[in-house]
């Protein structure tokens, strides 16, 4: 199937290893043209995909992030807000700072990315977003500050879509389970808790393995794609029908 992705412009923040990495590799590989950004300049570099040094969390360093990309690629089609991640622990193991700091690296970052995407977007004629959201943001599961930024990312797909939808813009939220990958946490796990790692992928995933990376890029591809056309405001899960979002249970 033609996605209908050559010639594309796209944006990808959290874009130099994991998740967003695999789907600006996956974007590259239909034909689209793609810069990503992150805080680290030398994975950054090493990453094969041209990037843009940013901390997601600073309004202006997004800000001029998105619009450096969209001057090197002469324009914007699509823009991909991945970067998440959550800080302290547990509620009781937390500050409201790091509630704070949690929300504004994940939903804050993504709002603030497709606000400034918006205008190349219209220079275009539209445009899509996709937020990278996770299981955990439908599912009950640690940490509670990570899980409650992540359901508002899907909230915010489904806002956006309905307020930029009459800008010929799409939002969506594509929601991961546990996705294995090399230097991951769940490598980590497999690694160092073997005993843990195979009893969460038996007893939790039907099929017997955790998410791929091209799981969650190809599907990734399609959403923002021309042929998926009909689908904003939606959460599209990849999750392999995972039962819980942590193989650690602080619930019977």
């Amino acid at each position: 199937m033609d996605l209908g992705l050559e010639g594309k412009a796209a944006f990808v923040t959290g874009g130099s290893h994991g998740i967003g990495l695999a789907i600006a590799e996956a974007l590259v590989a239909e034909g689209a043209s793609v810069v990503v950004c992150g805080r680290d300049r030398e994975r950054l570099a090493a990453c094969g995909v041209p990037g843009v040094v940013a901390d997601v969390q600073d309004p202006e360093q997004l800000g001029r992030a998105v619009d450096e990309a969209a001057k090197r690629l002469g324009g914007l089609d699509l823009l991909v807000a991945n970067a998440g991640g959550s800080f302290g622990g547990g509620l009781l193991e937390s500050t409201p700072r790091d509630w704070a700091d949690t929300f504004a690296l994940n939903a804050g970052h993504a709002a603030h990315a497709i606000r400034r995407a918006v205008p190349h977007f219209e220079r275009r004629g539209g445009g899509a977003a996709l937020i990278i959201a996770s299981i955990t943001g439908w599912k009950a599961g640690p940490r509670s500050s990570y899980a409650v930024a992540k359901a508002a990312e899907i909230h915010l797909a489904a806002t956006l879509a309905q307020e930029l939808g009459p800008r010929n813009i799409r939002v969506n939220a594509l929601s991961p389970g546990s996705v294995e990958f090399e230097g991951g946490g769940w490598a980590w796990v497999r690694e160092n808790r073997p005993e843990e790692f195979a009893r969460f992928t038996r007893e939790d995933f039907p099929r017997g393995h955790l998410v791929t990376l091209a799981e969650v890029a190809d599907t990734a591809c399609f959403v923002l794609s021309p042929r998926a056309s009909g689908i904003s405001g939606a959460n599209v899960c990849v999750d392999a029908a995972q039962d819980h979002p942590s193989s650690g249970r602080f619930f019977p």
